[in-house]
């Protein structure tokens, strides 16, 4: 009796995705601004800005991109993998969004940027992160698995 184990990540793809393309980065910044979602946007722009882990994006708190209701054009982070600072630069696109998410959310200095919508004391997740990426990879009719 030959019962072989199929792994569970069988036909899947699996290990780093390809990076998105230019027009395809725009395309859902585009898809974002239609469909006024500030956060998304800002999540959206900030990644791609910085480059950093979601681990490490999803708890960026407000006083690290912006202070005084300025959002900065340099931002430091310390990475929770290698515990080493990164710099980033903060684009023009990414401020006004992130601006517009600040004015929108009416969040403090304290603040995570991206807080969970239940307890505002906790930063969504990275499991949530994932999902918002894999929607907004299908809203501009590519695969989420690809």
């Amino acid at each position: 009796m030959d019962t072989r184990h199929i792994p569970w990540n069988y036909g899947k793809v699996v290990g780093q995705k390809p990076p998105l393309k230019p027009r395809e980065v725009w395309a859902i910044r585009v898809k974002l601004q239609i469909e006024d979602r500030k956060r998304d946007l800002a999540l959206f722009n900030l990644a791609i800005d910085s480059k950093l882990r979601g681990c490490d994006l999803v708890a960026i708190r407000v006083s690290d991109v912006a202070t005084g209701g300025d959002v900065r054009t340099r931002s430091m982070v310390v990475q929770q993998k290698t515990r080493k600072p990164v710099q980033f630069e903060i684009t023009e696109l990414t401020r006004i969004a992130i601006s517009e998410w600040l004015a929108k959310s009416l969040l403090t200095q304290k603040d995570w940027l991206f807080p969970c919508r239940k307890n505002r004391t906790k930063h969504i997740t990275t499991r949530q992160y994932a999902r918002l990426v894999s929607e907004w990879i299908a809203k501009i009719g590519l695969s989420p698995r690809a």
